[in-house]
This record gives structure tokens, sequence and C-alpha cells, in this order.
């Protein structure tokens, strides 16, 4: 499992003070309300505040108090570690723990790997990479996919034939 969790990136600074324009990638925006440490370029940093707004955060770190510090974190993910992640409830996982997770059917056909995550709205698709054939997008629906171990790294489906 990946050591850090990548919370929004930053796409902009604001003001003049080194805060952050922030685009989440998280499902809950208020999970920055409770943030107190982030990670930036593998360096931690105290939350000095942060404002919600439509679609993005402010967040103010100390130790960064210019426009032109904040400028050279532009493009940047803005993590936490996995201790201070939130709490999911069963049956829910991190995009970054499933990425590279082993996909096999039930007769234990090799189904490729996890690549990405697309997220539609109705349910998220796996976007699983199989070599010397086409990639193979998995709707992540009951009759679909059975059991996720992030633990083994393998996610098990139902034959592709039942499904497609």
């Amino acid at each position: 499992m990946v050591e850090f969790l990548a919370v929004g990136i930053i796409t902009n600074v604001h003001g003049l003070k080194g805060e952050f324009k922030v685009k989440p990638l998280t499902d809950d925006i208020r999970r920055f309300n409770k943030l107190k440490k982030v990670f930036i370029k593998g360096k931690e940093y105290n939350v000095s505040w942060c404002k919600l707004q439509p679609q993005k955060v402010i967040v103010k770190v100390e130790g960064i108090d210019t426009v032109e510090e904040a400028m050279r974190y532009k493009n940047e993910y803005m993590q936490v570690d996995r201790e201070n992640a939130i709490k999911l409830p069963e049956g829910r996982y991190f995009v970054a723990d499933l990425i590279g997770c082993n996909v096999v059917d039930h007769n234990g056909k090799d189904e490729g790997v996890i690549k990405d995550v697309i997220f539609t709205g109705s349910n998220d698709v796996y976007w699983s990479i199989r070599e010397g054939r086409e990639d193979l997008l998995i709707p992540v629906i009951d009759p679909v996919v059975d059991t996720i171990d992030i633990e083994k790294r393998v996610i098990t489906i139902q034959p592709v034939e039942m499904w497609m």
C-alpha cells in the first residue's frame, strides 16, 4: 500500500501571502476542515487554515508566505500520510490502493492490472490493462465484481463473457 494519499492538487496561488487554490481529490470536501498537516513534494507542512469554496479549497500552510514561494508548488499534489487519512467504510477503497491490483475471473483467467478508476456518476469503472489484448473496462457493480482483496492485491470478477 502507498504511504501517502492525495487529497487535492494545487491548481494556483490565492492572495498575496502564499495561499493555495486546491482542487479536491476526495469524496467529501469538508475533510479539509480537519487537516492539521499535509505533505507537498514529500515535505510536511502544518495547515494554518482553509476555506471551502464551490469546487475548490483555499489552503494556507505554515512556512510558505509569498506568492513566489507558493507558485513553486503549482500542479503538485497535497497529500496526507495513511495514518491521518479518513477511515473508509467497509467496501470502500482508496484509488491509490486499487491501482496495480491484479484482476482475475472465477476460472483463474488473468484479466490484467488496474491502471485507473473512472468515476461515471452511476458506478465506478476499473480500467484494466491486459498484455497482448485490448484494455478491459470493468463496471464496479455486484453482478460483475465479486471480491476485492487489497492485502493480496487481487480483484476477482465474473468471467467477461457473462457480462459483456
